[in-house]
């Protein structure tokens, strides 16, 4: 039986009692032969429920919910053993036991997704004057499970993160599938309306609630008239990357864009523009992205940092050398994330989108060279030819596992057509 008492707002607690009926404890006793009544015994502990509070610590939780000072003490130091207490979060659950005397019998706080840190009193009788404690940090139980889903581009939808919202999947995943095609799609700039996708993915459940997505394992991009697939696969002794059906690697030497996707073209790669500050005509040998103050900046392409500091009218400026004569910049950066001689791979954060130096708006000013010539970095990029395929040994391996993600994708039904597929979403 369940007795609710008064506390604090934001904090439930539950006082148990027992019912005792022929020596047997249950919730609900129909009343035996020969005896008239229930005999309840007397409270015995209760349970709390709520949120830690914002700038406080552990004993001054317990304290609040009457745990004696010398008590609490134990306590503190049992959980101080197994981990630091400062690095505990406002606003995480716990679940506090405790007798109506006030000895603890246990406590449980939510330290992430994927932790807790579980307090037990560890005499038989907690309300002995010197009861111990035992803590651990124990990781919750983790659930894997696969789902398959389709999304389409339409006027309402008009980007992957849009799409996936749809389909009741987040931003997250979105940016995981624009890094499986980010060699092949600039997603700024080449969606179209009447695209689709489909994809299979993990997704990780924690103690019971989804935590997050794992990886996608395969996925399918219909774009402007052209099928792109791609399956993960790990080779024996190598890291997973991503190929298309014939076994050939999905990654490019270059990403398509230095931003992940969203951000539209402002102006293109010219070698004679009216430069909106200083208002005279000279070249623009870059591609500027309207974007947000802040949105992050990543490398195109493996490289090393050969500039990360200030550059005139370029502000904040980041450069990379790459391989076969390539040199990468980044312009009018908030904030650099690089120093001058780091080596970074492909899709490091570099910076930061700003509007330092000579600029009228936040936005990426981003330039590429080749054996020392400005190119075109939207045409360059189409130029640059597929990455290596699987081993031949390895073949049958990756087309075993790649079939067998391609039925749950069969599972999704028959693909609406593009007419079809705007139509009905228009009408939705």
């Amino acid at each position: 039986m369940l007795r609710r008492r008064h506390a604090a707002p934001g904090v439930v607690v539950c006082v148990v009692a027992a019912t005792l009926s022929c020596g047997t404890v249950k919730d609900e006793v129909a009343e035996p032969v020969g005896l008239r009544s229930d005999i309840f015994l007397p409270i015995d502990s209760e349970i709390i429920e709520a949120r830690l509070p914002r700038n406080g610590t552990l004993a001054t939780l317990l304290r609040m919910h009457q745990v004696e000072e010398g008590l609490a003490h134990r306590v503190v130091d049992a959980a101080l053993d197994v981990f630091d207490l400062r690095k505990l979060k406002a606003d995480q659950p716990y679940r506090l036991e405790r007798t109506v005397s006030g000895a603890v019998r246990e406590l449980i706080v939510r330290i992430d997704r994927d932790r807790f840190l579980r307090i037990v009193g560890t005499t038989a009788a907690p309300d002995a004057p010197t009861p111990t404690f035992d803590a651990q940090v124990v990781p919750y139980e983790k659930r894997v499970e696969v789902a398959a889903l389709r999304g389409y581009i339409d006027r309402d939808h008009s980007s992957i993160v849009a799409a996936m919202n749809e389909q009741g999947e987040n931003v997250v995943l979105a940016m995981s599938l624009a890094d499986v095609f980010g060699g092949d799609i600039d997603f700024t700039n080449d969606l179209q309306v009447g695209d689709s996708f489909d994809l299979v993915f993990e997704k990780v459940f924690t103690d019971g609630e989804f935590a997050g997505y794992g990886d996608v394992l395969t996925a399918e991009f219909r774009n402007d008239g052209r099928v792109l697939k791609a399956t993960r696969f790990a080779a024996p002794g190598a890291e997973p990357g991503y190929y298309d059906d014939q076994g050939r690697s999905m990654k490019r030497f270059f990403l398509r864009s230095p931003l992940k996707f969203e951000p539209r073209i402002s102006s293109g790669f010219s070698y004679r523009r009216l430069h909106p500050v200083l208002g005279t005509w000279r070249s623009h040998p870059a591609i500027d992205y309207v974007a947000p103050i802040g949105a992050p900046v990543i490398a195109v392409a493996s490289g090393v940092v050969t500039r990360a500091g200030w550059m005139n009218g370029g502000g904040n400026t980041v450069t990379l050398r790459h391989s076969n004569g390539y040199e990468s910049n980044y312009l009018h950066l908030s904030k650099i994330e690089v120093r001058a001689g780091q080596r970074v791979g492909q899709g490091t954060l570099v910076g930061k989108v700003g509007k330092t130096g000579l600029a009228t708006g936040p936005h990426l000013d981003y330039r590429l060279k080749k054996n020392g010539q400005w190119v075109n970095p939207l045409t360059e990029h189409k130029k640059l030819p597929p990455g290596e395929p699987i081993a031949p040994q390895h073949l049958a391996a990756f087309h075993a596992a790649r079939e067998g993600y391609v039925q749950q994708l069969a599972g999704l039904g028959p693909l609406e057509s593009a007419t079809t597929a705007v139509a009905s979403a228009e009408r939705r």
